[in-house]
C-alpha cells in the first residue's frame, strides 16, 4: 500500500463518515466503490474490511452520543436486543443455507428506493405537533431488529442503511433513531467481523480483511463520526431527513447497479 493509498483511505472514512454518522449510517455501504474502485480491495474481502471499518470507526460517533445522553434511550436497547440473536441466526444461515446476495441487493433496493424518495419529499410536521405517523410499536421494532440482524449476519453489514430510513419513515425523529441505529451497526459489525475472522482462520475462502486499507479507514471514520455526532444538533430535522433520504436512494442505486453488472 502506498502513501497516498492511505491518504486516499483515511480521507475516504473521514468524509463519509461527517456525511452519514447524524442520521445513524456508518458509511460502510459507500466505501464500497472506494475500495472496489480505487484502492484495489479484492472482492471477497471488500465485505470484512468494511466491517472491521464499522468496529474502528463506531466508538467516535457513540462516545460523543454517551456524552449527549441521547445513547441511552429505550430504541437502543430494543434494536441491540434484537440485532444480538440476529447475527448469530445469520452466522448459522451463512454455513447452511445462504440464499443469493442479488436477491438481497433486489430486495433492499426496491425497498429503500421509494422509501428514501418519500423521505425527501415529505415535510416534517412542526416540533410542537406530533407525527402523522404514528411510531412502530416495541414488538414491530423488535421484529425490524431481529431481521436486520440476520441479515447482517448473513451478508456482513451493518444495517443503519436499512433501519434509519424505515424507523424515520414511521415517524420517529433522526435525532433518536441516529445513536440507536449506529449502536446496533457496530454491535453487528463485532459480532460479523468476529465471523469472518473464523471463517478465515478455518480456510473456507480468501475472506480476511485487508487491514491496512480497513483500519486507515476506519481511523478516518473514528474523527468523521465523531464530528458528524457533533454537528447533528446543529443541523434541521428537515436537513437530516433529506440526509437519510438521499442516502437511501443512493444504496439503492448501488446495489440495483451491482445487481445488473453481474447479469
Amino acid at each position: 500500500m502506498t502513501w497516498a493509498d492511505a491518504i486516499i483511505a483515511v480521507t475516504a472514512g473521514l468524509l463519509i463518515s461527517i456525511v452519514t454518522t447524524p442520521v445513524g449510517v456508518s458509511g460502510a455501504v459507500f466505501l464500497l466503490p472506494v475500495q472496489l474502485s480505487v484502492l484495489d480491495v479484492p472482492n471477497p474481502a471488500v465485505t470484512p474490511t468494511n466491517l472491521l471499518f464499522n468496529v474502528v470507526s463506531g466508538p467516535g460517533a457513540l462516545l460523543r452520543y454517551r456524552r449527549r445522553g441521547s445513547l441511552a434511550s429505550p430504541l437502543t436497547r430494543l434494536l441491540l436486543l434484537g440485532t444480538l440473536p440476529g447475527v448469530v441466526v445469520g452466522a448459522v444461515v451463512r454455513v447452511f443455507a445462504v440464499p443469493g446476495p442479488g436477491v438481497f441487493r433486489v430486495i433492499v433496493a426496491v425497498l429503500l428506493l421509494p422509501l428514501g424518495v418519500w423521505l425527501c419529499l415529505r415535510e416534517p410536521p412542526p416540533p410542537d405537533r406530533p407525527a402523522s405517523a404514528a411510531p412502530p410499536p416495541q414488538r414491530g421494532i423488535l421484529g425490524l431488529a431481529l431481521g436486520v440482524g440476520v441479515v447482517g449476519g448473513v451478508y456482513g453489514i451493518g444495517g443503519g442503511s436499512i433501519l434509519g430510513p424505515i424507523l424515520v419513515g414511521r415517524g420517529l425523529p433522526v435525532a433518536v433513531v441516529a445513536p440507536a441505529a449506529l449502536a446496533s451497526t457496530f454491535v453487528t459489525s463485532v459480532a460479523g467481523a468476529g465471523a469472518f475472522a473464523a471463517l478465515a482462520a478455518a480456510g473456507q475462502g480468501d475472506i480476511a480483511p485487508d487491514w491496512g486499507i480497513g483500519l486507515l479507514c476506519g481511523v478516518g471514520g473514528l474523527v468523521g463520526g465523531y464530528a458528524g455526532a457533533h454537528l447533528q444538533p446543529r443541523l434541521p430535522e428537515r436537513g437530516l431527513r433529506l440526509v437519510l433520504g438521499g442516502l437511501a436512494v443512493a444504496v439503492a442505486l448501488l446495489y440495483a447497479g451491482q445487481v445488473a453488472l453481474q447479469r
